[in-house]
C-alpha cells in the first residue's frame, strides 16, 4: 500500500491510500479538484471515501467526487448530511483494499469525530497534529485528552496522518514554552528547512510525537511547572486544558 498526501485549500491534506491494482481510498476530501487531478496523475480509481468529521474543509469535495465515482462514503453520524452513506462508530471495522480499519471515537474537535486505524496508518483528522492538537470547537479538554490517550496506546510505529500542515507553527509554540528542550528545538529547525522547500511534514510517527508533542507529555513535571498546573491523580487532563488554553492565545 502506498500513501499520497494532496495539498488542498489553505493548509489541508487529503490522503490517498492505494494498492498495486491502482485502487485507492480517499480520506477527508475538502475539495474535489486536487483529488481528481491526483487520481488522473497516478492512474487511480477510488473504491471508498473516509470522513473523520463534518467540517467543510474535510467534506467539501464529496458531492462532486460522487458525480464521478459512485462509491460508499464512511463517516460518523455528524457527516450524514455531508455525503456519508455508511455511518460508522467506535468498535466498527471495515475491510477495504484487503485491509481492516478499526473505527476510533476521537471526540474533542467535534463531538462525533472519529479516526480510521489500520496498522500502520491512523487517519486522525483534526485530533492529533504533529506537535499539536486540534482546537476544541465542540468537545471539552477532558474529551480531547482522553482521545489523545487512546491514540497513545497504539504502536510506536503508527503513522499519524493528520489533516493540516500545522507542524512548524505547533513547534514554534512548543519551543517558546520549553526553550530548553533540545529535541523540540532540533526538530523545529528540521521542519523549518523542510517547509522552505515546500515539502510536507506529514505523516509523522507516534514514536516521534511522544517526544515533540506537548499534548502527549502532560505527565512531564517541567511542562506542569511551566503551566503552573499540578494535577491530583487521575486529573492529568487539567494540564492538557491549561496547555490548550495557552496554545489558543499564542
Amino acid at each position: 500500500m502506498n500513501l499520497i498526501s494532496i495539498p488542498a485549500l489553505a493548509d489541508n491534506y487529503i490522503w490517498l491510500l492505494h494498492n498495486d491494482d491502482r485502487q485507492c481510498l480517499v480520506v477527508d476530501p475538502g475539495e474535489a479538484a486536487p483529488v481528481l487531478q491526483a487520481l488522473a496523475d497516478h492512474h487511480l480509481t477510488p473504491v471508498a471515501m473516509l470522513l473523520t468529521h463534518h467540517h467543510q474543509d474535510h467534506v467539501g469535495g464529496v458531492a462532486e467526487l460522487l458525480q464521478h465515482f459512485q462509491v460508499p462514503v464512511y463517516g460518523p453520524e455528524e457527516t450524514r448530511t455531508k455525503g456519508a452513506s455508511q455511518i460508522v462508530n467506535e468498535g466498527d471495522s471495515l475491510t477495504l483494499l484487503r485491509h481492516t480499519f478499526s473505527i476510533m471515537a476521537l471526540p474533542g474537535h467535534t463531538l462525533r469525530h472519529i479516526g480510521f486505524y489500520s496498522a500502520p496508518w491512523l487517519f486522525c483528522g483534526d485530533t492529533v497534529f504533529s506537535a499539536g492538537c486540534g482546537r476544541l470547537f465542540e468537545g471539552t479538554p477532558k474529551q480531547m485528552y482522553e482521545s489523545f490517550q487512546k491514540v497513545n496506546l497504539l504502536p510506536s510505529e503508527t503513522l499519524i496522518c493528520a489533516a493540516h500542515e500545522y507542524t512548524l507553527s505547533n513547534l514554534n509554540f512548543s519551543a517558546a514554552l520549553l526553550p530548553e528542550d533540545s529535541v523540540i528545538a532540533g526538530y523545529q529547525h528540521k521542519i523549518s528547512e523542510l517547509r522552505l522547500k515546500n515539502q510536507p511534514s506529514l505523516p509523522s510517527t507516534l514514536h516521534l510525537e511522544r517526544q515533540i508533542n506537548l499534548f502527549l507529555r502532560c505527565h512531564d513535571v517541567d511542562l506542569q511547572n511551566k503551566l503552573n498546573a499540578h494535577p491530583v491523580p487521575d486529573e492529568e487532563w487539567r494540564v492538557f486544558a491549561a496547555l490548550r488554553a495557552k496554545n489558543d492565545h499564542f
